[in-house]
């Protein structure tokens, strides 16, 4: 399973900004313009994070107060999450299995029409 995923009783910095930084370690440089959707939350408005972003020519896509329209790619890869997975978990530990299980699931398994009938991973290797 990939270990770009970091868990956390509460939101804070590290638990946003680890999993990025290290994405952007593993992942080969990209030929097309890269986003990191988010919500408002203070920790993804942090100026070492948005400095972190430019750096390495990220878009910030960040959804305006009262609209989820900005950031209709990731809501509706949270609704997709949550209708899968469910919410039936006795321990944290269950909840944190399912959802890596999904997302690797999506990531190399899941083919998107707009990917050419590709999972995200095979698109980027041909892309690439």
């Amino acid at each position: 399973m990939p270990s770009l995923m970091i868990f956390s009783n509460h939101p804070d910095f590290n638990s946003v900004f680890l999993p990025i930084k290290e994405a952007i370690l593993k992942l080969p440089k990209a030929h097309f313009k890269r986003f990191f959707h988010s919500d408002q939350g203070v920790h993804y408005q942090n100026k070492r994070l948005n400095k972190f972003l430019k750096k390495n020519h990220i878009t910030q896509s960040m959804s305006r107060k009262a609209t989820c329209l900005d950031n209709a790619v990731i809501e509706s890869f949270f609704h997709l999450l949550k209708i899968k997975i469910g919410n039936n978990f006795s321990t944290k530990e269950e909840l944190i299995n399912s959802v890596r299980n999904w997302i690797y699931y999506y990531n190399n398994f899941r083919i998107k029409t707009k990917l050419g009938g590709k999972s995200p991973i095979q698109y980027r290797k041909l892309v690439s």
